[in-house]
């Protein structure tokens, strides 16, 4: 059986950490396409390094652009791609115009496809992502949710019969990294009680009033901020000539995967409108606070765990709440998640 993956943003390279490790000495034969959506190196290249990826078979090279002309992009040189290599599933991941480009291209190609994170909804129509997830589901032929909750929002769509719950599979990389870096620390710059945060979607960086308003907030409070100041960032913030280091914000460039995980663990807490951190920062038992209305990620929000602050005015509060001493429960899974996907794409391709 010949799949293959397509991904292009930093938490797909995560969950490809996954699964590539999970269909070594299978039957799959595995087809790595990068589709070059994030071309920074400490959001793509360097990933394959620290978490031991087999270097990609194809890089697209697409980089930045509007969604329209970046997924159009992608669209017409993967039909190249499917075309050459002919795959028995087009495995793609999560919610990015990659997600949405690669599955469009293979439906029309009539390459299966499976979409891995399935079922996820926020029910934010103004949010890219969101249609991209909706539409992956409803054009993919297996899909793969990691929780019940997502699986549950496949069977309100008529698309029950389509789903096979696998678990998280960033789960089984966060747990294993997590572990390493405890045996192995690294001097990341910071100390003491300091938060580490994140902050890219369009919501937040596009408008210069609220992007000031986020980073104004994070500058005044009581704790130093580990800002990870995501490419996006710092091109809106150099844009509307907005000053990141100053106050509590100490700021950093992406960091490797093993050494974010290092820097969560570290903290007093998290700050982030990134989905991929808030379930990390759950499955780390780090509270974290997410600056948005709404979030995927529902079953963090248990127990105060994950706090939803999408006014700034209230972020200060949200984010020196006490820590929540109820444990975090087993709901992404327990590490093995990666071998329930491998399994299910076997099955589809016997009984296809």
């Amino acid at each position: 059986m010949r799949v293959i993956s397509v991904v292009g943003a930093r938490p797909q390279f995560v969950k490809l950490a996954a699964v590539a490790n999970g269909m070594k000495d299978t039957a799959i034969e595995h087809v790595i396409v990068d589709t070059g959506q994030h071309y920074d190196s400490n959001l793509s290249e360097v990933f394959f390094d620290d978490l031991q990826i087999p270097k990609p078979d194809v890089n697209l090279g697409i980089g930045s652009g509007s969604h329209g002309v970046q997924t159009g992009a992608m669209l017409a040189a993967l039909d190249e791609v499917f075309t050459k290599y002919s795959p028995d599933c087009v495995l793609v991941y999560g919610d990015t115009n990659s997600t949405l480009a690669a599955a469009v291209s293979a439906v029309k190609l009539h390459f299966p496809v499976a979409h891995l994170e399935a079922g996820l909804r926020s029910f934010n129509r103004a949010m890219p992502e969101e249609h991209n997830r909706v539409l992956t589901d409803h054009a993919a032929d297996l899909l793969l949710p990691p929780t019940q909750v997502a699986h549950d929002h496949l069977v309100r769509e008529g698309l029950g019969h389509r789903s096979v719950i696998v678990g998280d599979v960033m789960t089984d990389v966060c747990y294993l990294t997590r572990d390493n870096v405890k045996a192995n620390p690294v001097d990341l710059g910071i100390s003491g009680a300091y938060l580490t945060s994140t902050i890219h979607r369009a919501e937040n960086t596009d408008d210069p009033i609220r992007l000031k308003e986020i980073i104004s907030a994070l500058q005044a409070l009581p704790n130093p901020v580990a800002l990870l100041a995501h490419p996006r960032l710092q091109a809106r913030a150099k844009e509307f000539g907005i000053e990141l280091e100053k106050g509590s914000v100490q700021v950093f460039d992406p960091l490797p995967y093993p050494q974010t995980i290092q820097m969560m663990l570290g903290s007093a807490g998290v700050v982030t409108d990134s989905g991929g951190l808030q379930k990390e920062a759950y499955l780390l038992e780090v509270p974290c606070t997410t600056i948005r209305t709404e979030t995927e990620w529902v079953e963090t929000l248990v127990d105060s765990w994950n706090v939803l602050s999408p006014e700034v005015k209230d972020l200060t509060n949200a984010v020196m709440r006490p820590k929540p001493s109820a444990p975090t429960k087993s709901v992404y899974g327990d590490g093995a998640a990666a071998k329930r996907v491998v399994d299910a794409l076997l099955n589809f391709s016997a009984q296809s």
